[in-house]
């Protein structure tokens, strides 16, 4: 009976925090998003009198020649191209430092942790970009957000395939499978789980990136959908009513891909725990 009072305690308090934490501030953010200018400039959790939600969600899609619109391109853009590179390059990467054994393997596997550890500086960062012709170009936001989620991605990718059979690589070997025909047609498709994760997290991180678009992707054209938010706020004048919509609307798409795919991150990141 203790036992199960115990564990009714914690749920609850898991489920209380939750709300505390989480619900609680959308419940802010959409009672504000439905309120007029004056209402929303209160900054309190009342129900508006009247709905203002559609007008003020017709009103931030149209702002500035339908910014939002082009942000949630770009935004779609960085997302997808950064995350289909992070999959292929974290993976290769993981694959080849977990069934690597040498004397530069643990040399190799510092400099990936370090780079979990070590803060980006953004200066030098802008100077390379720069030289290389790819500073303000989408290309070279791809390759900021790739070099950063590189290191976790990679660490997942190492620990799950310690459970991976060593056997199946040396029967595909005997079979005549090459190197790229055995990760890409043997090994790659064991990695679903672990897909889903790095999908998912890093897709909500790319997605809500503020600032590195704000620093390597400067320019109204090339807005993403953080940076949309400075159309509301401003140093003498804020309309609080539609920059709480603007949260709102671009908060839907990582909000929805996070409920879907909860449980896939949960079994991506246990299974990488696992070692053979």
């Amino acid at each position: 009976m203790l036992g199960k009072l115990r564990r009714f305690s914690l749920e609850f308090g898991a489920v209380l925090a939750s709300i505390l934490i989480f619900w609680i501030p959308l419940y802010f953010v959409i009672v504000n998003a439905m309120k007029d200018e004056k209402g929303a400039s209160l900054s309190n959790m009342a129900w508006p009198a009247t709905n203002q939600m559609w007008s003020n969600i017709k009103e931030v899609i149209q702002s500035r020649d339908h910014m939002l619109v082009l942000a949630f391109v770009n935004s779609t853009t960085l997302t997808i191209l950064s995350i289909a590179i992070l999959l292929l390059v974290c993976a290769m990467a993981g694959f080849v430092m977990q069934r690597r054994s040498d004397r530069v393997t643990p040399w190799i596997s510092f400099f990936v942790l370090a780079g979990l550890i070590i803060p980006p500086a953004i200066v030098p960062t802008i100077w390379v970009l720069d030289k290389l012709h790819l500073f303000k170009t989408m290309l070279g936001l791809i390759m900021v957000e790739v070099a950063l989620g590189f290191p976790f991605g990679v660490l997942l990718y190492r620990g799950f395939m310690g459970a991976i059979p060593r056997e199946i690589d040396e029967a595909s070997v005997v079979d005549g499978c090459g190197g790229f025909r055995l990760f890409f047609q043997i090994i790659f498709p064991l990695l679903k789980p672990v897909n889903a994760t790095i999908i998912v997290t890093s897709s909500v991180a790319i997605f809500n990136d503020f600032t590195n678009p704000l620093y390597f992707f400067p320019g109204s054209k090339n807005a993403t959908v953080q940076l949309t938010l400075y159309n509301f706020m401003s140093q003498f004048i804020s309309q609080y009513n539609l920059l709480y919509t603007n949260i709102l609307l671009i908060t839907i798409p990582p909000l929805v891909l996070f409920i879907f795919f909860n449980k896939k991150i949960v079994a991506g990141i246990t299974a990488g725990a696992v070692k053979g």
